[in-house]
């Protein structure tokens, strides 16, 4: 047996038997047992002793899921901040950011509700240069930035729309040497991809590849760029001092998905945080082959992609939100359906993704491959 099938033999035991084939890992995976009981248990909690007496005595949960964001960030000595998300990170990111209506370099294939808040804060986009496939071309963006600096990169290290990996720590090391603050969207690559890059801010989800609840996620920030943020809602002078990272967390929260979500992180590092992303880039290989010769279909990654995602674009006039509906309520088969709006700047058609988790097997990427076949002939086109 394989490392790899081992650890896919222990992702499924750890979880509830899925009702059809769960690939939309990208979109939101499969907790585990033990983390859908740990978040039950604080929710129980709460109810046996009071909420407030409930967080306080989650406290050392909640510490270890702040090391744990902060060790796969490669920033150890992080601030962490609990969000509901990823885009209300960089929502709190920008509403405290120390210079209003900056600049902002991006990637054309940036995520489109990213966008939105981006002009929301009054920020200037500034498109970086990139290869035909959609990643970095970094010379090019080297000699950008460097010519015209901006206040800050923002990376999206895998986008919404395709399953590319950008050269995030070369990146990193570039910004590094000019000394532009990179912030970095790892909600669609962390624990696929490596992120422990050490860039000045990493924020990312809960509910993707880590496996966390829904509607909890991280903003972690080097301490003195988290100094420098001015929190919109700020501590009053009527108050003890209280840290920018507190202040970011100020109103009501979600106690029991964020235990869940640390759980989750811990899980994720017993298993082995680059076992899991050696799982995911094999599967994601295995995927494409396997999709390669399904009529109606090219996939869009090259086969070697580290990455689990596969995007797949119609070429024979196939609607991918039909089939997607298709494969759902007829085959019980969970994909997502990719439009313009996730990518507004750089999609020109819409797509269709799958995602498999650790545990997906071979057996499962062929049940698909037969089933699109089917889902294809079946909504007429």
């Amino acid at each position: 047996m394989t490392p790899g099938d081992s650890l896919a033999r222990r992702g499924r035991a750890a979880r509830p038997p899925v009702a059809g084939l769960h690939l939309d890992s990208a979109a939101c995976s499969r907790q585990s047992l033990a983390v859908i009981d740990a978040t039950a248990r604080h929710a129980r909690n709460e109810a046996e002793v009071g909420g407030y007496v409930a967080a306080e005595a989650a406290t050392p949960a909640l510490d270890a899921g702040r090391l744990a964001a902060a060790a796969l960030s490669g920033l150890p000595d992080a601030e962490v901040v609990f969000t509901t998300g990823s885009l209300n990170a960089l929502d709190l990111l920008l509403g405290a950011w120390p210079k209003e209506k900056g600049t902002l370099a991006c990637l054309p294939g940036e995520y489109g509700p990213n966008l939105a808040v981006m002009a929301a804060h009054g920020f200037q986009s500034r498109l970086l240069p990139t290869l035909g496939d959609g990643r970095l071309a970094l010379d090019d963006a080297a000699l950008a930035l460097e010519n015209d600096r901006p206040d800050l990169v923002h990376l999206t290290a895998v986008g919404s729309h395709s399953g590319v990996v950008q050269p995030l720590p070369m990146l990193a090391e570039l910004c590094g040497e000019l000394g532009l603050p990179l912030v970095v969207d790892a909600a669609q690559a962390l624990g696929q991809v490596d992120c422990a890059v050490g860039a000045d801010v990493t924020y990312a989800s809960s509910r993707k590849w880590i496996a966390g609840p829904r509607g909890v996620g991280f903003l972690a920030a080097r301490p003195e760029l988290m100094e420098r943020l001015r929190p919109r809602l700020a501590a009053p002078e009527w108050m003890p001092p209280v840290p920018v990272a507190r202040q970011l967390e100020f109103g009501e929260a979600n106690i029991a998905a964020r235990v869940g979500f640390s759980l989750a992180l811990g899980e994720h590092l017993a298993y082995g945080a680059e076992a899991v992303r050696a799982r995911l880039a094999r599967l994601g290989g295995l995927s494409r082959t396997t999709l390669a010769d399904v009529p109606g279909w090219a996939v869009v990654e090259e086969a070697a992609e580290p990455s689990a995602i596969t995007t797949l674009a119609p070429v024979d006039g196939a609607d991918p939100q039909a089939v997607r509906d298709w494969l759902l309520a007829e085959r019980r088969i969970v994909t997502t359906f990719v439009g313009l709006p996730r990518a507004p700047l750089e999609l020109t058609a819409p797509l269709l993704r799958i995602s498999p988790h650790v545990d997906t097997t071979a057996d499962d990427l062929e049940t698909f491959a037969e089933a699109l076949i089917a889902a294809t002939d079946a909504t007429g086109t």
